[in-house]
């Protein structure tokens, strides 16, 4: 899928002081509805470390989505192996008050330009609920191919069902 830049729109990666919109994100029970509930401060504080410290973009990388300078949301990629093959898989979340506006979609597109000439895997997989009908339309519009419904253990310990998606990285596209 082709897509013009939106000067409105930008990604930067993570930084500290990016904590108070982690919290907004992952820490909200209405946010965190479809992946297990919400985070509690030791874990959100584990994850923050994490998000910092990703160091090499071709491995992980976590973005903030910023509208101007307002963050709004995130969106990254990080390597996993799935079904014994090495590749990424990427996810989004967009505060409420943005939702419905088509950023998610966009800052995907805007993660996979910045990922594509770095990458070490072909594909990248999303695992969206089957439950969460915003997340799974991102993936259509993004140009990701349904493969199948699965069972997906996230966060640990809690299974759900989800749809697996999956976008080829050197298909000759333009992202």
């Amino acid at each position: 899928m082709s897509q013009k830049p939106d000067p409105s729109l930008h990604l930067r990666p993570w930084a500290e002081d990016d904590f108070p919109l982690l919290e907004k994100l992952l820490g909200d029970p209405a946010m965190m509805e479809h992946l297990g509930g919400p985070e509690n401060p030791e874990q959100l504080a584990r994850r923050q470390r994490r998000y910092v410290e990703l160091t090499d973009p071709a491995d992980s990388q976590m973005f903030v989505i910023l509208l101007g300078t307002q963050p709004v949301g995130s969106v990254g990629y990080w390597e996993k192996e799935w079904r014994g093959e090495s590749v990424y898989e990427m996810g989004w979340s967009v505060l409420p008050a943005f939702q419905g506006q088509g950023i998610a979609a966009r800052a995907t597109l805007a993660a996979l330009v910045k990922l594509r000439p770095l990458a070490l895997h072909r594909v990248v997989h999303a695992f969206p609920s089957v439950d969460n009908p915003p997340s799974n339309a991102v993936c259509r519009k993004v140009g990701f191919l349904l493969i199948e419904e699965v069972e997906f253990e996230y966060p640990k310990g809690h299974f759900m069902r989800c749809n697996d998606w999956r976008l080829d990285l050197q298909d000759g596209k333009s992202l």
